[in-house]
């Protein structure tokens, strides 16, 4: 005799507390204390050179990708993110004067 076909699952509600679905990017205030969330950043910053800075932060931002671990969030949050950069004037090129 035949097996009856799987039901189909339904995607998960969402989780109580009011939190979104896993694979939707969040972009509400989420922290109850930002300002701490903001010292702790800039003092992760403090006595790094410009490139420690960079490299700090593309560090940051895989580790928090991984801990996201859903490509479809990190890649909204990607585009989100590169969409708020390009509101931001581009810096002058700096001339090189021969020495």
């Amino acid at each position: 005799m035949a097996e009856a076909p799987a039901a189909a699952v339904s995607p998960a509600p969402a989780p109580s507390g009011g939190q979104p679905p896993p694979s939707t990017l969040r972009t509400t205030p989420g922290f109850v204390a930002p300002d701490d969330f903001y010292e702790a950043l800039i003092d992760s910053h403090r006595d790094l050179d410009a490139g420690q800075s960079e490299a700090m932060n593309a560090a940051l931002v895989l580790l928090l990708a991984n801990h996201i671990g859903d490509l479809d969030v990190v890649r909204e949050a990607l585009m989100q993110a590169r969409q708020a950069a390009l509101t931001v004037p581009a810096a002058p090129a700096t001339a090189v004067l021969p020495v």
